[in-house]
């Protein structure tokens, strides 16, 4: 399907903040569509964990509009710059990851970004085959296009500044090479969260310096994670992982409020914005309840990351669960070897896989958030008989099924 400019403008617009700027991003369209070049498309993500969350995907969700108009998606994993660790919002200076926490990391986002991009159309990059390449020589002249005076215009660094907490020199190259990597890949367009704003046009300046025309810059809004208010963040346990279950997938999304639902359909869905225009239209009518909307979404987003059928599944226990009070039919199953007669309770939970660690495991116990054999258990010290087998429940969602062998 050949989509006109208006058309394609509307779509990749849509959940923009910045858009710098629109008149170029439309002679770079009007362009592409006469000469059949496509444009290349950049966005750059540090592997500085190893699992995404839906607030990354906020990006990834318009990576894959400018795919479905037929361009080419370079997604860039910053091995390089993930050495350095990205200071952006940072009020101290970040730990840098190593070359291993690097490599990992990166194989699991290219695992996880082709749940949503097409793997055919879509370049893998590592900025360390040009940064890794770079003399002493290039750094210094490549600094020096830069002033402290301009470095000091981000808050970030000038709060820090201003309050005498300390700025690592090597934090300052940060922009500057994440311009670099546009300059390396010639890049008509970059995406990037709001918080990247300034990053991002350091690219259009060096690309400008290098002879090259400037980049269109797009940027995302940050996801509001299931409180509502905070950015999604495994730190702030208010996200929704890519990875999780197919059920926690679709119970978290049902967890949402009924006003951040349709601020996840305008991020996330596939749905156009006349769509999502009607949902809402017919909802605050009350011809349609916001929990049938809400499940609609859960579906989507849970059919995205696993497939239809086991959305569909996922709805159905969670109705099991919630409706009937009962057990899920799929829960996992997992059989561990203790050598003494009883375990830890919280190294129970992490050994499961239910937990990311024994602190979360303890902060769960602690908000009545686990029970065993389906008695909560409020003790962080509480010893569970290794004899036979438990089942074991975190939150509303998660069980699991432990045998002692």
């Amino acid at each position: 399907m050949k989509y006109t400019i208006d058309e394609q403008i509307e779509l990749l617009e849509r959940g923009t903040v910045d858009v710098i700027s629109r008149e170029q991003l439309i002679k770079k369209l009007e362009r592409s569509q006469e000469t059949g070049v496509p444009l290349r498309i950049k966005a750059g993500f540090d592997p500085t964990a190893p699992d995404l969350h839906l607030g990354h995907t906020v990006l990834i969700q318009k990576l894959k509009h400018f795919q479905d108009l037929g361009h080419t998606v370079m997604f860039l994993i910053g091995d390089f710059t993930g050495m350095i660790g990205d200071p952006t919002g940072k009020s101290e200076t970040r730990k840098a990851l190593t070359v291993e926490d690097v490599a990992r990391n990166a194989e699991s986002y290219k695992e996880q970004i082709f749940k949503i991009l097409d793997p055919d159309k879509t370049t893998v990059m590592f900025n360390s085959e040009w940064l890794g390449k770079l003399s002493s020589y290039d750094f210094v002249k490549l600094a020096s296009q830069l002033t402290v005076a301009r470095m000091l215009e981000r808050e970030d660094f000038r709060e820090r500044f201003e309050s005498q907490r300390p700025i690592s020199i090597h934090e300052f190259l940060y922009p500057l090479v994440q311009g670099y990597d546009s300059v390396a890949m010639q890049a008509d367009v970059e995406l990037g969260g709001t918080d990247q704003l300034f990053n991002v046009l350091m690219g259009r300046d060096l690309q400008r310096s290098a002879g090259q025309e400037p980049q269109v810059v797009l940027t995302m809004p940050l996801l509001e994670g299931l409180d509502g208010v905070n950015k999604m963040s495994k730190s702030l346990g208010n996200y929704i992982g890519i990875t999780e279950s197919a059920n926690d997938i679709y119970g978290k999304v049902l967890s949402i409020s009924d006003e951040l639902m349709w601020r996840y359909f305008d991020l996330l869905s596939d749905l156009s914005s006349s769509e999502i225009a009607d949902l809402k239209a017919d909802t605050q009518a009350g011809k349609i309840h916001p929990k049938v909307v809400k499940q609609q979404l859960a579906r989507e987003l849970t059919s995205r990351f696993y497939d239809q059928e086991t959305a569909v599944k996922a709805e159905e226990n969670f109705d099991k669960v919630f409706k009937q009070h009962d057990i899920p039919d799929d829960i996992p199953e997992i059989t561990i070897s203790v050598d003494e007669d009883a375990v830890w309770l919280p190294k129970l939970l992490a050994d499961a896989g239910m937990v990311n660690g024994t602190g979360e495991a303890r902060r769960m116990i602690q908000q009545n958030a686990v029970t065993l054999d389906g008695e909560k258990i409020s003790n962080i010290e509480y010893q569970v008989k290794a004899e036979g087998e438990v089942l074991l429940k975190v939150g509303k969602r998660r069980f699991c099924r432990v045998f002692f062998s």
